[in-house]
């Protein structure tokens, strides 16, 4: 009892209630129980989070891809696969998560299978190398994304089930928060001596992220989730393909897919961003500079994008949108036609800083968005819908993007800040939820 009073006082602090009346979209029982399992969630994401920056395909994988001397081209294909494996197969996922009543076991799963092949990437870089090893990398990645998936379909749900609306948006950015602040620790530790850590260190990394990734799936597994609406069918291909119908007839969901599209120009600008710099600035600290802005923007700005979302998820959108397009049409306008000089490269990691911002907020304003907007079996099919056509769509304007690149990367930067816009002119345009 003193445990749960104690969960009772801290959340009312952090979420600051005033009533019961913001149960007003979950069952009473679940209400109950909504201090704990709000830090369960928060715990449970935080570690995912760490994992995530601790084994980024950018930087990380890439570093590892060819630290075992496996072809450089393989590492070209580590971020469409960290994207899209996790975002595609979510159209039959979601298929089958609809149709149990109690959903947190495939956030489990997916979370597990997820630690397991972070420590087999660990055991790839010790035991093989060459060519077998990055392949060994490569196949973990695809069975590390298709668990990824599990984890996005499920989590909307459980959290939609268990935490009442006003309050999803703050647990999304005190979740980044807290990851954002420990990455940035690791982050001074890693870059303080001014050189890449050994390959031993770096098996350190994936192997920590491995065992962040286990202790997550334990700890989501101790929420407290109700049963709720379940619809089965008998064959879950059949249960994907009527679920896209959703595009055709649902016109607020639709539009909200066009939006998450035109937006997802925050995220592909970010490697752009610091290509510009590599090619401008030859200062042996930028690339840790770049690691420090991203984990210093989540630590600032989560939190606030995430009650900021609890007012208005469109707003959030919006508001972000707008400044990553503002930062991409800048950064790439200064690229193309500013002036140079050394000292202005480090202008650079500040774009980047604010851009990481930006995308928190894009973030967290799309995700409580969903949330928000869809109730019982019909918000894991819109997360499912959503996610699989937006991981197409990753892949496409992922590969227009580089084609712009060709004529340089100012002006691929150009072409999404101007993406952006238009992203932001779409979010405007939906409803409030």
């Amino acid at each position: 009892m003193a445990k749960q009073d104690l969960l009772d006082r801290l959340y009312a602090q952090v979420a600051n209630e005033e009533d019961a009346r913001t149960c007003t979209d979950i069952s009473d029982a679940a209400c109950r129980e909504v201090p704990g399992n709000f830090f369960r969630i928060i715990c449970a994401n935080t570690l995912t989070k760490i994992g995530d920056l601790l084994i980024n395909p950018k930087t990380v994988l890439a570093w590892l891809i060819t630290a075992v001397g496996a072809p450089s081209y393989l590492a070209a294909l580590l971020v469409p696969i960290r994207e899209s494996g996790s975002l595609i197969p979510q159209l039959m996922i979601g298929a089958l998560v609809r149709r149990y009543p109690v959903r947190k076991g495939f956030w489990t799963l997916g979370a597990a299978l997820q630690g397991i092949a972070v420590l087999a990437m660990a055991a790839a870089v010790w035991l093989l190398e060459g060519m077998q090893a990055g392949l060994a990398i490569i196949g973990l990645l695809v069975l590390f994304s298709i668990s990824r998936g599990f984890c996005s379909v499920a989590m909307k749900d459980v959290q939609g089930k268990c935490i009442p609306k006003s309050r999803r948006g703050r647990l999304t950015g005190l979740s980044a928060t807290l990851s954002g602040a420990i990455t940035f620790a690791l982050s001074l530790v890693i870059f303080r001596g001014g050189e890449d850590p050994s390959m031993a260190f770096y098996g350190a990394l994936l192997a920590s992220a491995g065992v962040a990734w286990l202790v997550a799936a334990a700890v989501f597994f101790s929420v407290d989730e109700y049963p709720g609406a379940s619809e089965g069918g008998n064959n879950a291909f059949k249960e994907a393909l009527a679920s896209l119908s959703l595009l055709k007839t649902d016109a607020p969901f639709r539009r909200f897919v066009i939006t998450r599209a035109l937006l997802m120009a925050s995220s592909l600008a970010s490697p752009f961003l610091v290509l510009v710099a590599q090619e401008q600035a030859s200062l042996p600290l930028l690339l840790g500079s770049f690691v420090l802005a991203s984990s210093l923007a989540s630590t600032v700005s989560a939190t606030v994008w995430g009650y900021m979302a609890d007012t208005s998820s469109r707003n959030v959108m919006v508001r972000g949108g707008g400044l990553a397009a503002l930062v991409c049409l800048l950064a790439g306008g200064f690229a193309a036609w500013g002036p140079q000089a050394d000292w202005l490269h480090w202008l650079y990691p500040l774009a980047f800083f604010v851009l990481a911002i930006a995308h928190a907020g894009v973030r967290i304003g799309r995700k409580t968005y969903m949330v928000d907007m869809a109730g019982g079996t019909k918000r894991t099919d819109y997360t499912a819908v959503s996610n699989t056509v937006i991981g197409f769509l990753l892949l496409a304007v992922g590969g227009i993007s580089a084609g712009v690149a060709l004529l340089g990367n100012d002006w691929a930067l150009l072409v999404l800040g101007g993406m952006g816009a238009v992203g932001v002119l779409s979010a405007r345009l939906l409803k409030d939820v």
